[in-house]
């Protein structure tokens, strides 16, 4: 080999790194720090600032699914459940056998009162994971908001049983037998629940209401002063039925203690 030639073989790898990257180049090899960055904003509760992150997300990789989902939930968080649907079904088409995002859709199409169509998202998630916590949880969301207490309450078990510590579903399993007027096994099950996280509150509110409809107002009060100082979002009724999706019995025996307790 001539000294030319062995000197062009020192320069062309130089030469190389000397031509400036494309912009595009530069952008792909920051995805994953971006991606990184939107997601920590996402789990952070900052929707605000997670929107934009996940837009530019998305103009780099438009075919990344998990990024479609992603951004379709910070949708919903800033209250745009049509367009997290949008979002949610673009990632499906990309990544078809993922659940996540038909549990996504469907928790922004109850956000809409869409029932049926709720309800075909979490049955796809059944139908090929009969045990998954998440979609019986939420398909017993469902069932409640349509007034069938009975489905609601079975599908509350299965889900607290297919996951141990699902201390929420537990919950609403004892706020459904409430709602059935079973109130010794709410009452056990709430008491096991406070026994096990004496710090939540859910259960504390819950068998406020349930001893002051049984007569039990010292205890009552007991509860509560221990549920309203853990989350004050407890006294207000129309945050129960909406967002904690509580049974209309204990949320109206709740609301009696609290005017008997103001008066």
């Amino acid at each position: 080999m001539g000294w030319m030639q062995r000197l062009s073989g020192l320069l062309l790898p130089l030469l190389l790194a000397m031509i400036p990257l494309s912009a595009e180049a530069v952008e792909v090899d920051a995805l994953p720090q971006l991606f990184d960055r939107a997601l920590a904003l996402s789990r952070a509760g900052d929707p605000q600032q997670a929107l934009p992150v996940w837009d530019h997300v998305l103009e780099i990789a438009p075919n990344d699914a998990a990024a479609w989902s992603n951004r379709g939930n910070v949708r919903l968080m800033l209250g745009d459940p049509e367009g997290a649907i949008a979002d949610q079904t673009r990632s499906m088409q990309l990544a078809p056998d993922d659940a996540d995002p038909h549990l996504n859709r469907g928790t922004a199409e109850e956000a809409l009162q869409r029932w049926s169509d709720a309800a075909a998202d979490y049955g796809w998630i059944l139908d090929r994971d009969p045990s998954d916590a998440s979609a019986l949880y939420n398909l017993g969301n469902v069932r409640g908001s349509e007034g069938d207490w009975h489905e609601a309450q079975r599908l509350y078990r299965l889900a607290a049983d297919a996951r141990p510590g699902f201390a929420m579903a537990r919950a609403s399993d004892a706020l459904a037998l409430y709602q059935l007027d079973d109130l010794k096994e709410a009452e056990r099950n709430l008491r096991n629940l406070i026994r096990r996280y004496p710090l939540f509150a859910d259960a504390r509110a819950a068998l406020s209401a349930l001893l002051w409809h049984e007569g039990f107002r010292g205890e009552a009060e007991s509860h509560w002063a221990a549920a309203s100082g853990l989350d004050p979002s407890y006294r207000d009724p129309v945050w129960l039925a909406e967002v904690r999706r509580w049974p209309p019995r204990p949320i109206a025996d709740l609301e009696r203690f609290l005017a008997l307790e103001l008066s």
